[in-house]
């Protein structure tokens, strides 16, 4: 597979603020009708509680809409003292918490379309209902969102597409995703977010593109392209895209997937490097976060290290150390197959540079997690929102008692065999399902164990229940944790936790004294 060289890629310019109880320093209110710039807040125990009017949403949809859950001090979410509180128990007295854009931030969104064709509902379930709160005003999304959204509402009402009934399940369009990528080498890179592009997922009441309705399904994606492509006024539309989806439950996405109009490829610019998503695989909501969260994870991986990136999509954590931080190895696990094309063409733009060697691997983290752990120095960890498998936490609670044997030449002589018929399937559709760049290596010590564990959360829940169980198995102590606010608006956090080996104490006992 050949690897190509990136141009030098300046990064965006930040406006940098702090924090503080000082009723001197402020932020700026969102304006009305453009972007905000990006702020980015560090914030610290003595940080401010008070509510602060030049943080509020602003949002006129806020009291009927599941979205958002507070309105003042979108900086600083009240989760976050409960926070600072829980690491500094633990030792962890400098937890930080960063902040960037308040508004306008969510370049991903789900939303479901319901009502009439006359007047379509198009936004989220309000709360504890199946009704539909309309958001066409919404704060939290990218602007361009807002302006697809109301692009579709148009062509709803002129080509009379039928929203999905849930109760007869009839109509065409059941739901919508919205992904922007701000990623356009053409403009200056100050002027790339604000100017983003929407790719649009239409998920359509049909099994297939042959099915009856197809010629609406058609329809619309060309009213899209032809009012919101390159060849109109404004070039809003990035690509069309359609899922077909006939299921009864509450599963947004069908299996099949069809390119429509546009552009195919998906590109997005973090963490150095240039990554390709898919609409079906998992991506980031809060993109300018989620690059700063990556910054700050580099700092916490040594140059050269052996690195297992679990829970890793479409591999964008683990392609990212590759690059920044020319790790020998780097494997990516990965339960989902739809993430592999993506991971492919990200492989594809990487610098050629690297020569390390890099692998993605299509099997469940919960099955036979230490095989793993073994060989790696580094373990990157991004769990969904229910935190990490039994089993993994098992494994990594008794590390510390895998006996390490002396390294030969062929480490088969090192690996007890499996025999768990189970494990030994698993193992052989992960090899046949697995991508391999660059030469398997040969230089790390195939039964040396991790030292570094860092666990990136979602769910924070989860994440101190997890904590707690590392942390008693006496195999970890927790060393850094910082905060990211991905949701302005809710009560949720991002956790970037670095945990490290313990050492075990030697046992110093006294010499018993010869007796005479």
């Amino acid at each position: 597979m050949s690897l190509y060289t990136l141009p030098f890629r300046p990064p965006c310019p930040i406006i940098t603020c702090r924090v503080s109880s000082s009723p001197a320093v402020t932020l700026p209110s969102p304006p009305p009708s453009i972007l905000p710039p990006t702020a980015t807040a560090t914030a610290t125990a003595a940080a401010a509680a008070l509510p602060s009017p030049t943080c509020a949403l602003q949002c006129p949809h806020f009291e009927t809409c599941s979205g958002c859950t507070h309105e003042f001090n979108l900086h600083r979410p009240i989760i976050v003292e409960e926070a600072t509180d829980f690491f500094k128990s633990l030792g962890v007295s400098d937890f930080t918490f960063d902040s960037c854009r308040l508004w306008g931030w969510r370049c991903r969104a789900k939303l479901a379309v319901r009502g009439s064709s006359e007047n379509p509902l198009i936004g989220l379930y309000q709360e504890g209902t199946h009704n539909v709160v309309d958001i066409p005003q919404c704060k939290a999304h990218h602007p361009n969102i807002n302006a697809a959204v109301e692009l579709l509402r148009q062509g709803i009402r002129e080509l009379n597409i039928e929203p999905y009934d849930e109760d007869q399940g009839t109509g065409d369009l059941r739901y919508l995703q919205m992904a922007v990528t701000t990623y356009n080498t053409s403009l200056p890179a100050a002027e790339r977010y604000r100017n983003g592009r929407v790719q649009v997922s239409l998920v359509w009441n049909s099994r297939n593109e042959k099915s009856s309705n197809s010629d609406k399904l058609n329809a619309l994606a060309n009213f899209l392209w032809r009012n919101g492509g390159p060849r109109s006024n404004l070039h809003l539309i990035h690509s069309v895209w359609a899922n077909f989806q006939t299921s009864t439950n509450n599963i947004i996405f069908g299996n099949r997937w069809r390119h429509l109009l546009g552009e195919r490829d998906f590109w997005e610019h973090v963490g150095g490097i240039d990554i390709s998503l898919d609409p079906s695989s998992f991506g980031q909501a809060n993109t300018r976060a989620f690059d700063n969260l990556l910054q700050k994870l580099h700092k916490h991986v040594p140059y050269g290290a052996s690195v297992a990136d679990l829970y890793a999509g479409a591999g964008v954590i683990g392609l990212s150390l590759a690059a920044n931080k020319k790790c020998r190895s780097v494997k990516c696990i990965e339960i989902n197959k739809e993430s592999k094309p993506s991971f492919e063409k990200t492989i594809d733009r990487l610098p050629n540079s690297i020569e390390g060697s890099i692998s993605w691997h299509n099997t469940d983290t919960s099955i036979d997690p230490l095989s793993w752990l073994v060989g790696s120095d580094v373990i990157v960890v991004d769990p969904p929102r229910k935190g990490l498998d039994a089993s993994l936490i098992d494994a990594l609670r008794t590390i510390s008692s895998h006996k390490v044997k002396p390294s030969l030449k062929s480490s088969s002589s090192n690996i007890k065999e499996e025999k768990r018929p189970w494990i030994l399937r698993e193992k052989e559709r992960a090899k046949e399902a697995s991508i391999q760049v660059g030469r398997e290596t040969t230089s790390e010590d195939p039964q040396s164990l991790p030292q570094t564990l860092i666990y990136i959360s979602c769910g924070w829940e989860s994440f101190k229940k997890d904590c707690k169980a590392l942390l008693t198995s006496k195999s970890w102590h927790l060393e850094k944790a910082h905060g990211f606010n991905f949701f302005p608006g809710t009560q949720s956090i991002e956790v970037l936790a670095v945990f490290k080996r313990s050492l075990k104490k030697k046992k110093t006992g006294k010499k018993k004294k010869k007796q005479l």
